[in-house]
């Protein structure tokens, strides 16, 4: 059943959250600030700060959610660390809850989703009548959150500003995003990902719906995992239990994913679409949020969420301490 947040009431309301980081480091060579992440890039490795900043449609909302950056932090590296046998990735260690380092490489421009069931953007494109998504054929009949025949990869270009696009296998090939042979190891290493988060989630009672991974190529030419996996930034989770009960009845899945943004801010009037307005998020808003990540956390990982009140400078001086 889902996680009670009563608990987290006390802190929520106290965090300072941290909504950038503009720092400047010796030996430091390149910056990037991505929607989540401030991206500190030194000769081969990499320091990746993930802000408190959280975005959906493709848009980054007005407010910072208080602790999200260490449950994004947190989750990706107990993800990484159980994956690791998989694909090498480029993840080295959590050096503040906030910060993980890492090895530097050149991503790939696109994103591999793959998805298990029909849900999120799946079924927005479903519902108004498209039977291929990315290429890949769906059978007619189906409902929302359903179980698909076989897991599908439905790729996405990664978009520097504005909107993702979906895209097919055979365009990628085509307009030299990825080589053939390369996407043929990408694709081979997401099913694999997405069957050990499969098997983890179960651990959990829950159920792994889709999710998204990037990859990325060192200097010496290996493909690397990178960016984080498995949370719910880039997952979309259901609970296990009642989930065939609440499909016979066509009743709504409990989720652990981001998808309670995203309907909130639909049933608000907002999808990212040209002329929209963004709706006030009011504190309550913002720490209902904030709870919702950490309750994700415990659920995830069978941890207790530790939360920790930090600032941008003891983040800054942490990175400082690492590069000396």
């Amino acid at each position: 059943m889902p996680i009670s947040m009563t608990l987290y009431h006390n802190f929520v309301f106290t965090k300072m959250a941290i909504s950038e980081t503009v720092f400047s480091f010796p030996k430091q060579t390149d910056f990037y600030r991505g929607k989540v992440r401030d991206v500190y890039g030194f000769e081969e490795r990499l320091a990746l700060v993930a802000s408190d900043r959280i975005s959906a449609f493709d848009v980054v909302l007005p407010e910072p959610i208080p602790y999200k950056g260490q449950v994004l932090s947190q989750i990706a590296a107990h993800f990484l660390e159980a994956t690791s046998d998989i694909v090498p990735n480029w993840f080295e260690g959590l050096i503040h809850p906030q910060v993980s380092v890492g090895k530097r490489c050149k991503p790939y421009a696109v994103e591999m989703v793959i998805r298990g069931y029909l849900a999120g953007h799946a079924w927005r494109e479903y519902k108004d009548g498209k039977r291929q998504l990315c290429g890949v054929p769906l059978p007619e009949g189906l409902r929302e959150n359903d179980k698909l025949p076989a897991p599908i990869i439905t790729p996405s270009t990664k978009a520097q500003e504005g909107h993702d696009e979906d895209i097919s296998a055979e365009a990628i090939v085509n307009q030299g995003l990825v080589s053939q042979a390369d996407y043929e190891k990408l694709a081979n290493y997401t099913h694999q990902l997405f069957e050990r988060g499969t098997a983890m989630a179960a651990e959990r009672g829950l159920i792994l719906v889709d999710t998204k991974y990037e990859f990325g190529k060192s200097k010496d030419g290996e493909i690397l995992l990178i960016d984080e996996i498995h949370t719910p930034d880039s997952s979309r989770y259901f609970y296990a239990e009642g989930y065939d009960e609440r499909q016979a009845t066509g009743e709504k899945q409990q989720q652990l994913s981001k998808e309670f943004v995203r309907e909130w801010l639909m049933a608000n009037g907002f999808q990212g679409k040209e002329g929209q307005q963004i709706p006030t998020m009011t504190a309550e808003v913002v720490s209902q949020i904030s709870k919702r990540y950490i309750a994700l956390f415990e659920a995830v990982t069978g941890k207790t969420f530790q939360p920790k009140d930090t600032n941008a400078e003891e983040i800054a001086q942490t990175i400082r301490e690492w590069i000396a």
